[in-house]
Parts: structure tokens; C-alpha cells; sequence
């Protein structure tokens, strides 16, 4: 009897243990289970809201810029249009030739060739002037500032139809238009070659 009143403690301790494990693993392990869960969530959450932030000021920085982009997307389309726009280009000429005061321009654009890349194509354009040297200086200059974009592929310069100091200034050129139709064998095909004269 002595003995199992010594045991009884030690039993009531074990109890006590077995009782204490039992609420760790039946109350205490699942919510720490749940905390980790909602921990996960948590930093997801916070993942997502500054990827969020992130993007916000993406799309705050692009609209900002969106003028600017504008502007530059207006001067690309003067400089290499969506049509071949060949009267267009034939009159910023003469307009350079009538600035410049030579005394004779002719522009003669010919049938515009698809580019392989079959995003563009390129219209091959002769210009002759003829006029003094300052003249025919300050017509290359004007030509090199167009709003169209020119491509000057080759030059020569030589004595004017009346000798010297009047020059004479031939010169091979590319426009370019997004017009990817605009070419040969295209629909609906090539644009007709278009010759222009007339003085300054």
C-alpha cells in the first residue's frame, strides 16, 4: 500500500504529461499549422501588392511619357508615311529648291519596290538642280533636314547647262513608306512613276 502511494505521484506526473501532449498535438500544433498558412498568404499578399505597385508606376511613368511618344510617332509618320505620298514629296522639294534659290529642280520618283522584310518599301527618286555653288550648297542642306526621310545613295556634281561658276547636281535617292502593298507585283501594285520640272 506504501508503495503505490510512493508510484502515485509519478502516475498523476505521467497523467499530467500524457494529458499536456495531448493538447499540444489536439490544440496547439494545428494552430501553428494555420499560422503558418496564413503567414504564406500573407507574404504572397504582400508579393502581389508590390508587384501591383510596381506596375502602377510603370503605367504612371508610361503615361507621362505618352506626349512624347506621341510627338515622336507624328514625326516618324511625316518622316516615313503609311502611303508613298509622292506629290507630297515632290512639293517639300520644290519648296527646298524655292528656298534655296536654284534655278532649276526636277524630281522623277520611281515605282516603289517591296523590302524583303516585307515591313516597308522604298521608292528609288532622281533629283537634278542646277544653280550656283551657295545655291546648290544650301539646297543639300535643306534636303538633309526634309521632315520626309531621304536617303541620299549617291551624288555628282558638275558644270551647269551654261558652264561655271553654275553647277550641275544629280543625285539618287530612297523614300521609304510602311505601305508594304505599295511595291511590284503587289496589290494593287506599284505606284506609277511621276516626273516633275520647273524653276525655282
Amino acid at each position: 500500500m506504501n508503495r503505490l502511494k510512493g508510484r502515485q505521484p509519478l502516475l498523476v506526473g505521467i497523467g499530467m504529461g500524457v494529458l499536456a501532449l495531448l493538447v499540444l498535438v489536439m490544440l496547439v500544433l494545428p494552430k501553428k499549422s494555420e499560422v503558418g498558412t496564413q503567414q504564406k498568404a500573407l507574404d504572397a499578399a504582400v508579393q502581389s501588392g508590390q508587384q501591383l505597385t510596381a506596375k502602377v508606376g510603370e503605367l504612371e511613368d508610361a503615361k507621362r511619357q505618352a506626349s512624347s511618344v506621341k510627338k515622336q510617332l507624328e514625326k516618324l509618320e511625316l518622316a516615313i508615311p503609311d502611303v508613298t505620298a509622292l506629290p507630297r514629296l515632290i512639293r517639300q522639294v520644290q519648296h527646298v529648291a524655292d528656298v534655296s534659290a536654284v534655278d532649276f529642280v526636277q524630281v522623277s520618283p520611281g515605282a516603289p519596290v517591296a523590302a524583303t522584310s516585307g515591313s516597308y518599301s522604298t521608292v528609288p527618286t532622281q533629283i537634278n538642280a542646277t544653280g550656283s555653288y551657295f545655291a546648290v550648297t544650301e539646297f543639300l542642306y535643306e534636303l538633309e533636314t526634309l521632315p520626309r526621310a531621304v536617303k541620299v545613295t549617291s551624288i555628282t556634281v558638275g558644270p551647269g547647262p551654261t558652264g561655271l561658276p553654275q553647277l550641275a547636281l544629280n543625285l539618287s535617292a530612297e523614300v521609304y513608306t510602311t505601305d508594304t502593298s505599295a511595291g511590284p507585283g503587289s496589290s494593287p501594285g506599284p505606284t506609277s512613276t511621276t516626273t516633275t520640272t520647273g524653276g525655282a
